[in-house]
């Protein structure tokens, strides 16, 4: 498998943006919930999994934000243009804030569930 994007499959708000993803994507970035995966096989810690989406590709791993963009990027499609605009130097510190926001309050969000939330 050349990528994979990994999410937490447990969480409704995260599963469902995993399937928006997957559909702008058009099928081309593979995405797997990280439930389903050897973690320790694919070198994704599994604290790390838990807290943050993550991205992989040609060795190289990326969390949060810029994996977000990263998968955008790796989709070539017109959302190529998205990816790039995420990971300019502002957009990111700004989108990596947004991702902290969303993935600490994901449980309140439309489709969260008490499963969602992230230990303390």
């Amino acid at each position: 498998m050349s990528s994979l994007f990994i999410f937490d499959g447990d969480c409704s708000f995260c599963s469902t943006s995993a399937r928006f993803l997957e559909k702008i994507t058009r099928h081309r970035v593979p995405i797997k919930p990280y439930q389903f995966l050897n973690l320790e096989q694919v070198g994704v810690p599994r604290q790390d999994a838990e807290a943050a989406v993550q991205f992989l590709i040609a060795g190289e791993r990326y969390q949060g934000a810029r994996a977000i963009a990263e998968a955008l990027i790796a989709s070539k499609t017109t959302w190529v243009l998205a990816g790039w605009f995420i990971k300019t130097p502002v957009i990111l510190s700004f989108a990596e804030l947004v991702y902290l926001l969303v993935a600490k309050n994901r449980h309140r969000l439309p489709g969260g569930t008490p499963a969602c939330k992230l230990e303390r």
